[in-house]
């Protein structure tokens, strides 16, 4: 019996020190990367006792947020420009920042046959068009590009729905409130349904997601262990599984 509670005694103890080596951290993550970003945070979990809690949402709206001072430690976004004007303004560790992920552009419809190629816009028959905001969320900036490097923009506006997110934006295709719409790849991974294009590279500048380690999360270790995991091959592999191409690959 003694040495019974011994063991148990041990046990609580070992649970105790782990629990105090466990750390928190709180990621902002573009809306485009939420699946990603969830299944990575599960195996940083399972690998590191830390713990990543996400919040999801326009790239533009986090880096409102933070320069307001929200208490976010690390942010993913769907662009390269805030995360380096971040670290300008001193808000974020100088060379922390890094591509995680290269995104694609997608336009999609939830019906089989409707969407072929460039011809569906060309040809717009449809009624809606959707598209997330092109200020706060680069994927809506991408769209926009893609549109006018076929110079059909103009011609396509009056048709434009346009969501806070690359999920609302995908959320108005799923429910049929647009025939069609501009969403991410990695929202259609897993999934055949509809018809898909994906639009060529050439239409829309690159969309190079950083990430970075905000100045609140200098001192936090979880933190800084999520940013190294990040980089690994773990976490790479999951962003692959999602259809967005690595740094360095064409």
């Amino acid at each position: 019996m003694k040495r019974f509670r011994s063991i148990v005694v041990a046990a609580g103890f070992l649970l105790a020190f782990a629990e105090a080596q466990a750390a928190q951290t709180n990621v902002a993550v573009a809306a485009n990367f939420t699946d990603a970003a969830k299944e990575i945070a599960a195996i940083f979990k399972q690998k590191t006792g830390h713990e990543a809690v996400l919040s999801f949402g326009a790239s533009g709206q986090f880096y409102t947020q933070i320069t307001q001072g929200a208490p976010f430690q690390v942010f993913l976004s769907a662009d390269d420009s805030r995360p380096k004007k971040l670290v300008e303004d001193g808000l974020a560790v100088a060379g922390s920042r890094f591509t995680y992920a290269m995104g694609k552009l997608v336009l999609w419809s939830k019906s089989p046959g409707v969407v072929t190629g460039e011809g569906t816009l060309k040809a717009a028959s449809f009624a809606k068009l959707s598209i997330c905001n092109p200020v706060a969320a680069p994927y809506g900036l991408a769209a926009v590009e893609t549109m006018k490097s076929l110079n059909l923009y103009d011609t396509l506006k009056p048709k434009l729905v346009e969501g806070a997110t690359i999920t609302q934006a995908y959320q108005f295709v799923e429910t049929g409130n647009a025939e069609v719409g501009f969403v991410a790849l990695s929202q259609l991974t897993g999934s055949e349904t509809g018809s898909r294009w994906v639009v060529p590279q050439a239409l829309y500048n690159p969309i190079r997601q950083d990430a970075v380690l905000l100045k609140t999360g200098a001192g936090n270790e979880a933190a800084g262990a999520f940013i190294t995991f990040l980089r690994g091959s773990e976490a790479r592999a999951v962003i692959e599984k999602y259809g967005y191409v690595l740094d360095g690959q064409s």
